[in-house]
């Protein structure tokens, strides 16, 4: 497998912290499911409208959730990507940073208080941050090599 050659071996952590963060995703979406019946909110409704369901806050919130999640996944995974190439152990430990930030925002905006999106779910930022980092890191080394 030439191309696995080029990879360091510490890529795997990498691979396993995105393989996580998609586990995450499909539990998100379960709840999602799972708010859809109990607040009676039906396809293709995406957002509960409040003056027809006196639920819709506490199902939006939800839906915002894993909402918001989805919208960050795809820079998430890039910088993981790219960035994980040349450091792979401190792009999973930030991935990983960034996994269990967006649980604890998920499950604070779950509780129908938006605010308690933040309590810890505000550090995944954080993990953004250095992975962007090492992601610019990776193109400089790129560029002088």
């Amino acid at each position: 497998m030439a191309g696995v050659e080029l990879l360091p071996k510490e890529y795997g952590y990498v691979v396993l912290t995105l393989i996580l963060y998609c586990f995450l995703n499909f539990w998100m979406g379960f709840q999602v499911g799972k708010a859809r019946k109990k607040y009676e909110v039906f396809y293709p409704v995406m957002y509960a409208i409040e003056s027809e369901n006196k639920n819709a806050k506490l199902f939006n919130c939800v839906q915002r959730g894993h909402q918001n999640s989805l919208e960050l996944m795809p820079v998430f995974f890039v910088l993981m990507i790219l960035g994980g190439i040349r450091h792979p152990l401190i792009c999973a430990s930030l991935g990983l940073l960034f996994t269990i930030a967006r649980y604890s925002y998920f499950t604070g905006y779950s509780t129908g208080n938006p605010e308690n999106r933040l309590n810890i779910g505000k550090y995944g930022f954080l993990g953004l941050l250095g992975l962007i980092i090492c992601t610019i890191s990776f193109g400089i080394n790129l560029l002088l090599a």
